[in-house]
């Protein structure tokens, strides 16, 4: 595995692990630690700016859906300062209900801006 590579599922795993972890103050020493300062989120239901916003999204997320789980979905492919994976949400154990696909851009190996694509999304969701 090529060094961006390796990065680059290094980078999704550490990005996953935020959005699993419900406990806030954990959650928060991750985003610290993988997040720059002033990072963005958007997707086509929610955004975030900075860290404060960004974990209060993911409680959301987990309030909304809880016990669900996200997970990588293939493998990770960077060049330069980009990123890309996919991922699913579900309940622990059982098959996925939903399905995106974020795009990263990285400013120091942190995440500075995520844009989420959602690719599978049952009706009511």
């Amino acid at each position: 595995m090529n060094t961006a590579a390796h990065d680059a599922t290094a980078i999704a795993q550490r990005y996953i692990a935020v959005w699993n972890e419900t406990d806030a103050a954990r959650r928060a020493a991750l985003i610290e630690a993988g997040w720059t300062a002033n990072a963005r989120y958007v997707d086509p239901m929610a955004q975030a700016s900075g860290h404060e916003q960004i974990s209060a999204l993911v409680g959301v997320v987990h309030q909304r859906y809880p016990g669900f789980r996200f997970s990588l979905l293939g493998k990770a492919d960077a060049h330069g300062d980009h990123l890309r994976f996919s991922w699913t949400l579900g309940p622990s154990g059982a098959e996925d209900l939903i399905q995106g696909t974020d795009f990263v851009r990285l400013d120091a190996g942190k995440l500075s801006s995520v844009t989420g694509f959602l690719d599978k999304v049952p009706v009511g969701a």
